[in-house]
């Protein structure tokens, strides 16, 4: 990992004083808390993880990425190097909720990203947000998960400390900016996106979805990779391109969707990078 390092089991109150008087720009990284911080402080600058879900999105950051360095593990290829000035990690993750916390944890163990925003596609479950606008989530949760017979909430994973994952505020008010000045051609949401292993097509469920949890979208990774991103302790954004409408009010060639999104989506992801 790159940057510079501090002490490692310095006692609170020497940190304290000692983060009082460092002029560096720099993360503290706990490692276990038993009576001290130990950890590192870190002085490189914030270094985001993006898994993206298309595969042309993933492929123009790459181009565009100085000096790149390709690890796989696990069956993805993790691009590591510079965009924009800024150092950042790119790698496209598989379907599904399993993939999708896999390459959160690969991002943690192997690269330490500081940060981790997630582009995909989802269908809207209001009928207000548009085929081609942005959600940014709020939170996350896993809607196929059901173990209301030991009292749980329906969605809660049990012995989990919260029902939902809550994004991060600083991230998602910054993909907001970059998106006002970047793409301001669409609309930006922001609400609670819900995961399953599953692909929600009918009225129906749609229905049953936004009556049990009042999301505003539904897909396939989002709140693994956030519930990932929460056990390690690293901030994430999930951000979905709308594919389809609620109402199914709306048609638009998904050749043409999926073109659009892959350029919003590098868009945002691009400023992002910069930004944070």
């Amino acid at each position: 990992m790159s940057g510079g390092y501090g002490i490692i089991g310095t006692p609170n109150k020497v940190f304290a004083s000692l983060a009082d008087t460092l002029s560096v720009q720099g993360v503290w990284v706990p490692l276990r808390t038993e009576g001290k911080i130990t950890g590192v402080f870190r002085t490189e600058v914030f270094m985001l993880g993006i898994i993206g879900a298309m595969a042309e999105e993933v492929e123009l950051l790459k181009e565009e990425m100085e000096q790149p360095r390709i690890i796989s593990v696990a069956g993805m290829d993790f691009y590591k190097g510079m965009v924009g000035g800024r150092e950042a990690v790119v790698v496209r993750s598989g379907v599904g909720k399993v993939n999708g916390a896999m390459c959160v944890q690969i991002l943690a163990d192997r690269f330490g990203v500081d940060g981790i925003v997630n582009t995909g596609i989802a269908g809207s479950l209001k009928a207000e947000i548009d085929i081609g606008d942005l959600v940014l989530a709020t939170d996350a949760v896993q809607h196929d998960v059901d173990a209301t017979q030991f009292s749980y909430p329906l969605g809660q994973i049990p012995q989990m400390k919260v029902f939902s994952f809550e994004a991060d505020g600083r991230l998602r008010a910054a993909a907001a900016e970059c998106c006002r000045q970047v793409n301001p051609d669409i609309h930006v949401h922001e609400g609670r996106i819900l995961t399953g292993d599953q692909f929600v097509s009918s009225k129906e469920k749609k229905a049953w979805l936004v009556q049990n949890f009042g999301g505003v979208c539904t897909e396939m990774e989002g709140a693994a990779i956030a519930q990932a991103a929460y056990l390690n302790g690293i901030p994430f954004l999930i951000v979905r391109a709308i594919s389809d409408k609620a109402d199914d009010s709306a048609q638009m060639d998904y050749e043409e969707f999926e073109r659009l999104a892959i350029i919003h989506s590098t868009n945002l992801t691009r400023a992002l990078i910069k930004a944070v």
